[in-house]
């Protein structure tokens, strides 16, 4: 079974909303929530739908920005009696189609965050970001299955999967939830769990980001981790087909103790950027050691005695201050990313990588990082019964992204990234993980990261909860 994933036309939205007018629409909105509301002609309309990628820009035909879940019971119950598309955004760090003509809903002020050490247990709302949960949970000695990123939506990024630094040890983001708190395309509140509506659970486990209802919180499993073993070796871009030919090796063999990458980057002449990493590129080795930190200590000096690094950034610190491995952007900007998954790292991937990074001599470099995460471990054991079984079943997931100053040399980018992607061709799966795709490219290869039977199994359910396709901007199913 399939759905129509044909999106209504902005046309047709608007002509919904003209029957009356629109003051008339938003005022009824506004007496039914207690947080904000917003049309296109309202201040507060564009920073409300702005999110960290500011490559999505979207015109909403109305903003409802809810204070608690009965204001997005009936933000959706709003939406259904107007005949409104409906579209979820907390940070917008993974922003999927555009929302023109629809209603969005923003979840940025559901912002509350509790911990159960005894139970070692998270309360998640929708909008959190990962750092107050990390914060939160630290102080207990406990830690949640974050990304590379505490700037990123905590709840979003679950739904997507969610590969961190603890992955291999713990599993995706996605593996850790207990419950979901629902409301479903009809508006109608529901706790979701393995033993309340399991089916409904198992799809919003990966696979039902921004499709099934509006996901408003989620109670989450938190681990012991303290003080680990982190960081990155920086070397030269030169010797990126090296570092890469030696990783493809040295990262099967490791345990699950340590997730690791090789990053390949050019940093940008920022100020923003540390002087001795401005306007340089490097290939990195980077990643998380949670088990005793001497023993991740032996590991990396493996590299240490293989070649010495220009710069070495590995050492102890507590999981609190994992920002520091990926050191991330925290300033929204516009941004382009690409991924796919392999078995194993070629040497002809070697060579379409570091080309599509690392250009010719006194050619301007179109793409800024290529990064290479080892997946395997808690990841693909668990993949099997997953959702998006495609989406976390290869041995190693590729990403390559992008900075797009203006859209003239964004048009070169996204070229530059399609042609990378298609000279990979040969050495990767075809599927895509979630969390990694952005607009037009998330439409569509969302359906890749499931297998026929998984995306059978979820366009049914899509069907039943969501049958006019309400909740057409998330993940796409056929």
């Amino acid at each position: 079974m399939s759905i129509d994933t044909n999106l209504p036309t902005t046309e047709t939205s608007n002509e919904t909303l003209s029957v009356r007018s629109q003051t008339a629409v938003l005022d009824e909105l506004r007496a039914r929530i207690a947080g904000d509301v917003f049309g296109p002609d309202d201040d507060g309309y564009d920073a409300a739908r702005s999110g960290f990628n500011l490559l999505a820009q979207h015109r909403p035909a109305v903003i409802a920005v809810p204070v608690n879940h009965f204001d997005v019971v009936e933000a959706v119950r709003f939406a259904a009696g107007e005949d409104l598309r409906v579209a979820v955004q907390a940070t917008g760090h993974g922003p999927g189609t555009a929302v023109d003509g629809a209603l969005l809903i923003n979840t940025s002020r559901l912002d509350a965050v509790s911990v159960d050490p005894e139970r070692r247990t998270a309360t998640v709302a929708a909008g959190v970001k990962w750092g107050p949960v990390l914060a939160a949970a630290s102080g207990h000695g406990l830690a949640p299955l974050l990304g590379s990123s505490t700037d990123v939506g905590a709840v979003g990024y679950t739904l997507g999967g969610g590969f961190g630094w603890l992955g291999r040890r713990h599993g995706l983001a996605s593996d850790a939830v207990r419950s979901f708190d629902l409301v479903t395309p009809a508006g109608d509140p529901l706790r979701v769990s393995a033993t309340t509506h399991p089916e409904i659970f198992w799809a919003l486990k990966g696979g039902g980001a921004g499709s099934l209802g509006v996901v408003t919180g989620m109670e989450i499993d938190l681990f012991e981790v303290g003080i680990v073993y982190a960081g990155n070796l920086f070397y030269p871009a030169a010797d990126a087909p090296e570092v890469l030919r030696r990783f493809r090796q040295w990262a099967p063999a490791q345990s699950e103790e340590l997730t690791s990458a090789v990053t390949m980057m050019n940093f940008p002449p920022l100020d923003i950027v540390p002087e001795p990493l401005r306007g340089q590129s490097y290939v990195m080795l980077r990643g998380c050691w949670s088990g005793d930190p001497d023993a991740g200590k032996e590991i990396i000096d493996e590299w240490r005695r293989w070649k010495q690094p220009e710069i070495d950034m590995w050492g102890e610190l507590p999981f609190a201050a994992a920002d520091a491995i990926s050191m991330d952007p925290t300033d929204p900007m516009p941004a382009m990313v690409t991924t796919e998954w392999m078995n194993e790292i070629a040497d002809g991937a070697i060579d379409v990588l570091t080309s599509a990074v690392y250009p010719e001599p006194g050619t301007m470099p179109l793409i800024l990082f290529g990064e290479i995460r080892h997946a395997g471990g808690a990841i693909t054991a668990n993949a099997a019964g997953a959702a998006n079984d495609r989406g976390r079943s290869g041995e190693f997931l590729v990403e390559l992204g992008a900075v797009v100053p203006d859209p003239h040399v964004g048009l070169a980018i996204e070229s530059a990234l399609q042609l990378a992607r298609r000279d990979l061709g040969p050495y990767v799966t075809g599927a895509a993980y979630l969390n990694f795709t952005e607009m037009e490219e998330r439409s569509a290869r969302s359906a890749s990261a499931f297998s026929d039977d998984h995306r059978r199994r979820l366009a049914a359910l899509k069907a039943k909860l969501d049958p006019r396709n309400r909740f057409c901007h998330g993940v796409v199913l056929s």
